[in-house]
């Protein structure tokens, strides 16, 4: 794959399966280069694998798709060119879609109502005359913010207290007569107060209420605990009145939205939500006495029954389950969930005994999933697809999409070797290289992964096969602190964030470098994030690279708790409180000792490891005389190898092969 075939990478969205088991609605997502937008379309997929899929829907961008229970709509996120996602739905045999909300910043997280009559839905109200909500006013001439909580902002958003996300309910139209475009946008129902955040709305079984998450307790700005409340929903022909809260006027509001019920009381992170029956499912974390401890909180399945308080089905040690596959609620109080193990995200059935059966293979990673009857659905990613569709029958998974065709006609897609290295205390270090066509030995560039509680998987992996491509041998692995091998591996680095990683890092290099084919004395290193501050850290105190890559990281822990908008936790948690501790793990503070040419890169609106970690780093290293270039890239925040805007993506590979051609060419 060269920087220029960015726009072959399709991904999907987790499957919505129509009532029957014969056919599933999905989303399939592409950059853009020409436009540098991202495009989507929704498809019928035929499950049956008789037929291509075909397109649904032809909007800019089109996503997210959710099913009605009898399967005769599907609602989606819609957003034209530069513009925010709404909501839309169409009938799901295919017709003119119909528009359903028109939020300021936009719209997003559908769900129906068990009648299918009603959609509940986010989104974010922003204070009047601020984003553009008054076109009087221009943004530099907004009112001044006065801060007063820790929790401010957020990488992707910026500041959060002045655009709160509130949940709303709103009516579905008849399709059958559905008006032109001419005719206007139905009334939404705001039924959440207050300024913060509420997410994941689901209809209680009786459709009278509506549960979302929030963090809505007095201590919320010291602690990351989250909570299950319910609202109740209005009737429809409930009287409107103004809201006496912040937010957009003139919305339509019943009397004012009533103080929400809180169905769990827990010391838990809790991210999914569903119901069974009158039981809660959730997916959470556990936080510890202090309610930060988040370091390696492995995601375990809860269910809560009425009157009884939260129980934990799943192993916190061994068992964690990955949120972004979400929850399916099956027959006989058993869910379907995704498992991280070892590179791979496995669909697993849990019982409400917590027993867990794994339905899909190691060596794909699972990314959404949908059931219906014994019919069994998942989006995919492995290492010949950047995103499928297949059913999952008999511990398999039989694709029936082949969006990636076009990607693996178009480049070489170089397989991944697994491996495992043995650490200098003895511990098994896991892992894959990816290593170029043609006689060798190639230079070899060792990636460090994010997180650091994340991974390298068995998915494809742009990155590895553009460097590969280009000649270099790609060593990666989930060294001491990543996700996927157990509580205790994840906690490793607690305290001490980078000795145990660094050694398991280097054990694997040595490990890799056995193949004739990778060069031992030409060596590189690169890592974003956490990634970053590893790499940091590994130049300034072994000398064997011939350059490196330092991108997004947290290089100077004490002024990222600072800036960064999780600092009010992360480092604390990961590095300690007091000033010898936070100097003993800082690669700012070991700045003297490296020498090895640098690229540090970095994006304007990170907020997630702030621009002036970047800015720092870079000019102390050319005080010292340390060959350096500082790569910024205007308007991206710290998803820019994954979301960013199409062609600055090309162009991050672009650079960063340049970089390697001129310090380490092959």
């Amino acid at each position: 794959m060269r920087p220029d075939q960015v726009d072959l990478l399709v991904t999907v969205s987790a499957p919505a399966v129509l009532p029957g088991g014969r056919t599933a609605i999905v989303a399939a997502t592409r950059p853009d280069l020409a436009d540098d937008e991202y495009r989507g379309e929704l498809f019928t997929v035929d499950l049956t694998g008789r037929s291509a899929p075909h397109r649904l829907t032809r909007g800019y961008r089109d996503g997210a798709p959710v099913v009605s229970p009898d399967g005769s709509l599907v609602v989606f996120s819609r957003a034209d060119k530069g513009g925010k996602p709404q909501l839309f739905v169409t009938a799901s045999a295919g017709g003119e879609p119909v528009q359903l909300t028109d939020a300021d910043l936009g719209a997003g997280s559908p769900s129906f109502s068990p009648d299918g009559r009603r959609l509940a839905y986010t989104a974010r109200v922003p204070e009047h005359g601020r984003y553009g909500t008054d076109e009087d006013v221009a943004p530099g001439a907004e009112p001044p913010r006065l801060i007063d909580t820790a929790k401010y902002q957020s990488n992707g958003l910026g500041y959060v207290g002045d655009k709160p996300q509130h949940v709303f309910v709103v009516d579905l139209p008849d399709l059958d007569g559905a008006p032109g475009d001419s005719e206007p946008v139905p009334e939404s129902i705001r039924i959440t107060n207050g300024i913060v955040d509420h997410s994941e709305p689901v209809f209680t079984p009786d459709g009278g209420r509506v549960a979302f998450l929030a963090s809505r307790h007095p201590g919320r700005d010291h602690d990351l605990y989250t909570d299950v409340y319910a609202a109740r929903v209005p009737a429809a022909a409930e009287p409107s009145a103004e809201d006496p809260d912040p937010g957009r006027e003139g919305a339509r509001q019943p009397e004012r939205p009533a103080e929400p019920e809180l169905l769990t009381a827990t010391d838990l992170s809790i991210g999914t939500v569903r119901f069974d029956g009158d039981d809660l499912v959730m997916l959470a974390g556990e936080l510890g006495e202090s309610g930060t401890d988040f370091v390696a909180a492995t995601g375990g399945l809860y269910r809560k029954s009425p009157g009884r308080p939260a129980v934990r089905l799943t192993d916190p040690e061994t068992v964690d389950l990955d949120g972004a596959v979400g929850l399916t609620v099956l027959p006989g109080k058993a869910v379907l969930c995704g498992l991280t193990e070892r590179g791979a995200v496995r669909l697993v059935r849990i019982d409400a005994s917590g027993a867990v059966d794994t339905l899909t293979p190691a060596g794909i990673v699972v990314t959404g999933a949908d059931a219906t009857g014994d019919v069994i659905v998942v989006g995919f990613t492995s290492p010949t697809t950047s995103g499928d569709v297949g059913v999952v029958r008999g511990g398999e998974v039989n694709p029936v999409t082949d969006f990636s065709r076009r990607l693996r006609d178009s480049t070489t897609v170089l397989p991944a070797r697994e491996l495992t290295a043995t650490a200098p205390d003895g511990y098994p270090v896991h892992g894959w290289t990816v290593v170029p066509e043609g006689p060798g030995p190639h230079p070899v560039l060792l990636m460090i992964h994010g997180g650091p509680f994340a991974g390298y998987s068995w998915g494809y992996f742009d990155e590895a096969q553009v460097y590969a491509n280009a000649g270099y041998a790609v060593v990666m692995c989930n060294p001491r602190g990543s996700a996927g091998y157990g509580r205790a591996h994840g906690r490793a680095v607690k305290g001490d964030l980078a000795a145990p990683a660094m050694a398991d890092v280097l054990a694997f290099l040595d490990a890799a470098l056995d193949d004739d084919a990778l060069d031992a004395e030409r060596l590189g290193v690169m890592g974003g994030s956490y990634g970053g501050y590893l790499t940091a850290w590994i130049i300034a105190h072994d000398h064997r690279f011939s350059a490196a890559i330092v991108e997004r990281g947290m290089l100077e822990p004490e002024s990222f708790a600072g800036t960064s908008d999780i600092g009010s936790f992360f480092g604390f948690e990961y590095v300690g409180t007091t000033p010898e501790q936070v100097a003993a793990q800082s690669p700012y503070a070991h700045i003297d000792d490296v020498r090895t040419p640098t690229l540090v890169v970095h994006s304007e609106q990170d907020l997630r490891c702030p621009l002036e970690q970047g800015q720092r780093y870079f000019g102390a290293l050319r005080r010292r005389g340390v060959e350096t270039e500082f790569l910024v890239f205007p308007g991206e925040n710290h998803e820019l190898s994954r979301s960013g805007r199409p062609r600055h993506r090309q162009a991050r590979f672009e650079h960063i092969l340049r970089w390697w051609n001129m310090q380490l060419p092959g």
